[in-house]
């Protein structure tokens, strides 16, 4: 699952396009529906093409409300530009490009919207090299761009069509075991009490969670999970998730705090970054200066201090660290932003290095900057370890590769992340620099992903034994070393049980309906009342339907000898045996003495010992059957 976020000026057409998108108009203040301009977030969803449900994050692109952008434009896997046709590039839409480029959001589409409004195609043209010109050295430098008009609704199959092949190509977010869900919205709800709303990360919910709010520390409950207006079970990473919770007044939690396991974080009020200042800032940033800091859906004022310099000119980059005012739950790696209290102005962002440093800091001490410069690569363990999330399953040496550690830091970040269970060897036994290695949290994603497809093969095909093994490993779209130890990871903690080329969940039962019960009772009837000449496949199909029929055999109470021969297992079996009698005793028996063995028909025969040829049984010799040595 998916989130995108929308970004641009003011009145450019964001939250209709949304809109026209999802049949869901995103403004859900009657103060925006009144001014015709977002205030708050506003939410929509949509189903690709594909069949993958993605939530779209509505945000504000008047300037009075580019901080209420900023709590909900975090937490997005890809984002849309929106860019009028009759206006092209305008101020908020340089500072939202700023800011994407900033958090380093992953993926774009240009979307340059009300084309109807243009005048001509040569003026579509110039706008379009005015932007490729304003994104030129952003993360959207290569972004497709779409052109389109949700009033007539032209171009929105081509960019439902590009946006489904941008997130085909983004990786389903991890699973860390440690969810975080930065609140960005919290109302109440009659009969159901507080709900809480965010952009879900870097763990599952589950109903009867026991979850604290952060920094207040409130405890409380999961009462209900709802993606998409839609009932879970559970909510995943990377799923816009509406939580219900129970032992929490709505009153008592704000915007910005955020909802996770206790225990799993600790809210801070210091952090050391990496800050990179916009080129176009109105002054340089000073040491000591007061700014708004955003991370996640929270923010708050904070007093900057500059480490190794006195002042930082438009476009430089430098080390700061952060005394804030409020305490605030991040963790390295987390992507900010920092603003000018007044007059408002984007300053600059980057990315927090240490969420929980010691102490504060010398600001012209030389090791501080050279530990700051190790923290930003991080420790052998925490490379390795990033570089194995990047790499997935692969050979030891292509991950030690990618990290660039020294082959001793190397060796010891192995042993430690194999013995903390971080990593996973699949091969077993003492790693090689060969072994074939996954990251945990890969591998238990693609664990469930694996019994969740059964799961889903069980409830479309609830009348067979189980999913074929290489349907499964085609599905799963991985390595056949990888999946051999996947299966066998599996069946060894009784997961998986298998029979044959058959996986089945332990829990699965072909189980017949009253009214399937009724109708292979009455075929069990025919084929015992003719048992060497019972209904053909057809007949049987006919009698109990194909399903029915396929259960039967999987379940081993029919044999299929032929295209059109079928006999119960029972006399299968009696039949086999007395063919082998009869050739242990002459030496040989042919179709016509078998027949009359039998006091059947020639092509029920013929099924039966073509089928013993076919299973190594019996072996033809011409017009005779002899048993195969």
């Amino acid at each position: 699952m998916h989130v995108i976020g929308t970004a641009g000026h003011v009145d450019h057409g964001k939250s209709t396009l949304i809109a026209a998108l999802t049949g869901v108009h995103p403004d859900r203040l009657k103060e925006e529906q009144a001014r015709e301009m977002t205030i708050e977030l506003g939410f929509g969803w949509m189903t690709l093409p594909d069949g993958e449900e993605i939530g779209i994050v509505d945000v504000p692109g008047h300037r009075d409300f580019i901080e209420n952008m900023l709590s909900g434009i975090g937490g997005i896997d890809a984002a849309l530009l929106v860019i009028a046709a009759d206006e092209g590039v305008m101020p908020q839409t340089k500072e939202h490009l700023a800011i994407l480029d900033l958090l380093q959001i992953p993926a774009g589409i240009i979307v340059l919207t009300k084309t109807d409004l243009a005048p001509d195609p040569d003026w579509l043209d110039l706008v379009e090299t005015d932007i490729r010109a304003a994104v030129a050295g952003t993360v959207l430098q290569d972004a497709p761009l779409v052109r389109v008009s949700a009033k007539s609704r032209t171009g929105l199959d081509t960019l439902i069509t590009n946006l489904q092949l941008l997130l085909q190509q983004k990786p389903t977010r991890l699973d860390l075991g440690r969810p975080r869900l930065p609140i960005d919205r919290v109302f109440s709800m009659s009969g159901f009490g507080t709900v809480v709303t965010g952009t879900l990360s870097d763990g599952h919910l589950a109903l009867g969670d026991e979850v604290v709010i952060l920094p207040s520390g409130q405890k409380g409950r999961v009462r209900g999970l709802q993606t998409h207006k839609k009932k879970e079970e559970t909510a995943v990473p990377g799923s816009r998730t509406a939580v219900n919770l129970s032992g929490v007044a709505a009153e008592d939690v704000r915007r910005g705090e955020v909802l996770a396991h206790p225990g799993q974080y600790q809210p801070t009020r210091r952090l050391d970054a990496r800050l990179r200042l916009l080129k176009d800032v109105s002054a340089p940033l000073k040491h000591a200066s007061e700014v708004k800091f955003f991370v996640g859906a929270s923010e708050t004022m904070a007093t900057l201090r500059l480490l190794g310099v006195e002042t930082l000119e438009p476009g430089q980059e430098g080390w700061i660290q952060l005394e804030l005012r409020d305490p605030v739950v991040a963790v390295r790696g987390d992507r900010y932003i920092l603003r000018r209290p007044s007059p408002g102005e984007t300053l600059g962002g980057g990315v927090i290095v240490d969420h929980q440093p010691r102490g504060r800091h010398k600001r012209f001490d030389g090791k501080v900057i050279q530990s700051l410069e190790s923290l930003a690569q991080g420790s052998p363990t925490d490379v390795l370890f990033e570089a194995a999330l990047a790499l997935g399953a692969a050979p030891l040496k292509e991950v030690i590769a990618r990290s660039r550690l020294e082959a001793e830091s190397a060796q010891a970040a192995v042993e430690a992340l194999l013995s903390d269970g971080r990593l996973i060897a699949l091969d077993g036994g003492r790693w090689t620099v060969d072994s074939l290695v996954i990251p945990a949290p890969h591998w238990a994603a693609l664990n469930d992903k694996a019994l969740q497809m059964v799961e889903a093969y069980h409830k479309s095909y609830p009348l067979r034994r189980g999913m074929p093994r290489e349907e499964l490993k085609s599905k799963l779209k991985i390595a056949a070393r990888i999946f051999n130890v996947l299966v066998t990871f599996n069946i060894e903690r009784s997961t998986l049980h298998e029979v044959g080329n058959v996986l089945a969940l332990p829990s699965h039962e072909i189980r017949f309906d009253n009214a399937q019960q009724a109708k292979v009772q009455a075929l069990m009837r025919q084929f015992a009342a003719n048992p060497f000449g019972p209904p053909s496949v057809k007949e049987s199909q006919a009698a109990v339907g194909e399903d029915v029929f396929e259960a039967l055999v999987e379940l081993g109470q029919l044999v299929v000898v032929g295209q059109e021969v079928v006999f119960r297992r029972e006399d299968y079996e009696r039949m086999v045996a007395m063919v082998r009698g009869q050739i242990e005793k002459t030496g040989q028996i042919t179709v016509a003495e078998a027949r009359d063995m039998f006091n059947s028909s020639r092509k029920y025969i013929l099924g039966l010992l073509e089928h013993l040829d076919a299973i190594g049984v019996t072996v033809r010799d011409g017009d005779f059957r002899r048993l195969r040595k």
